[in-house]
């Protein structure tokens, strides 16, 4: 649109004032940066805010404002380790295969050899143009889904979408229950391009079971990093549109949302059929059954792959310690209760019984609704070939990974 002809930089997106010096102000105070480098700094963002609109971050208050966003993350239950979070500033890279690259080089650091470890990469802020850089992946690893001509799917059906968007930008799956998803990076000049994930790059855990030998035979498996990549990173006034980042797993995303959801892989009626349970009637609780057997073979399985993953109970007390910190820093915790509770045994965890502070702090991660358009393969505007606009349901990552607790709506 605009190009400042003052100093050959591109116009930014406009920024709000008041919430740039609120957020200079706080990374001061928390940082212990002085008086007068404060009162240099503000002027500084002032004057550039003046000229263009906008303000570019120090690498320090990015790597602070992540941080900070990840322990505002309302519906987060993973968020006592916030200042482990390794921040990679990628703002100068926006050619689409470059991008493509750090979203690897992100797996593999994440990934870390089994011992996940908090990761996020940060790429241009959003300017007077839109975002420079897109990434329609809902999370940088997700399986394919391939509906069947008599009904069903193949693979994971909220990857349906997706799938179908990348096969008619060129890629071709392999049909399979459990194919991970080409990139789909999109940016300015350069519209739609995918780009593959080598199998080197994600590491996966075949599920078995401790006790039942039969388990194995199902052929499941869950990747270990669950790496969000469609939510909007803000701080201080200022959006970045392509931010992905990840925590590690909490068992019941995986055995509760992923695997045993209805609208996901479904896999309670042949877990319950192979138990020997009584399936008839919801009255014999087969599915409470044979939903805590899938989780005990999730957390099984990823210890014995030396993998991260955190079980329900532990993350819950995990979270009332971040809760207590912060109050003890003088801080307010926000939390979405509904979010918090687990998805399995809630009434048996410590975070079930309170309620939480419900407001909404800036830096903060958002998802809008063109977002979760383009993570079902759909532009802004598109309808869904079901009858609707886009589905959203609640479900995974333990710190705001994607797909949350319970199951409505989510990421």
């Amino acid at each position: 649109m605009t190009t400042d002809q003052r100093d050959g930089r591109r116009a930014a997106a406009a920024a709000d004032r008041e919430e740039a010096e609120r957020f200079v102000r706080q990374f001061a105070g928390e940082s212990g940066m002085g008086d007068g480098a404060l009162q240099a700094r503000l002027t500084a963002v002032r004057r550039e805010m003046a000229e263009t609109g906008s303000y570019r971050h120090t690498p320090e208050e990015l790597a602070f404002g992540a941080k900070v966003a990840w322990r505002n993350s309302a519906r987060c239950i993973g968020r006592l380790y916030w200042q482990s979070l390794r921040v990679r500033d990628r703002r100068h890279v926006t050619d689409p295969a470059d991008v493509a690259a750090e979203c690897l080089a992100h797996l593999r650091a994440a990934t870390n050899g089994g011992r996940v470890r908090p990761v996020i990469t940060v790429f241009p802020q959003d300017d007077a143009e839109g975002p420079p850089v897109l990434i329609w992946n809902e999370q940088l690893i997700r399986y394919a889904g391939y509906p069947l001509f008599e009904g069903g799917c193949t693979g994971d059906p909220r990857g349906h979408g997706l799938t179908e968007l990348a096969t008619k930008l060129g890629w071709e799956g392999a049909g399979g229950r459990f194919d991970v998803l080409p990139l789909i990076i999109e940016t300015r000049g350069n519209g739609l391009q995918w780009f593959g994930v080598p199998p080197g790059d994600v590491l996966e855990v075949p599920l078995s079971h401790p006790a039942l030998p039969w388990f194995a035979d199902l052929g499941l498996r869950w990747h270990a990093v669950p790496a969000i990549s469609h939510m909007r990173l803000r701080i201080g006034g200022v959006s970045y549109s392509a931010a992905p980042f990840n925590g590690w797993y909490m068992g019941t995303e995986i055995g509760v949302r992923n695997l045993c959801d209805a609208d996901r892989y479904d896999i309670l009626p042949e877990v319950g059929r192979r138990l020997g349970l009584d399936t008839t009637s919801a009255r014999t609780l087969w599915r409470d059954q044979a939903l805590v057997e899938v989780n005990r073979a999730v957390l099984h399985s990823f210890d014995a792959a030396g993998v991260t993953i955190a079980d329900h109970h532990t993350e819950s007390a995990r979270f009332l310690r971040h809760v207590a910190r912060e109050e003890t820093a003088g801080r307010a915790c926000p939390a979405d209760w509904s979010w918090i509770v687990p998805p399995m045994s809630g009434g048996l965890t410590p975070v079930y019984h309170r309620y939480y502070d419900e407001h909404r702090p800036r830096p903060d991660f958002c998802l809008d609704d063109d977002a979760r358009l383009r993570a079902q393969g759909l532009a802004p505007g598109e309808r869904s070939p079901y009858g609707g606009a886009a589905v959203v349901r609640r479900g995974e990552p333990a710190w705001c990974s994607g797909p949350g607790p319970r199951g409505r709506p989510s990421p």
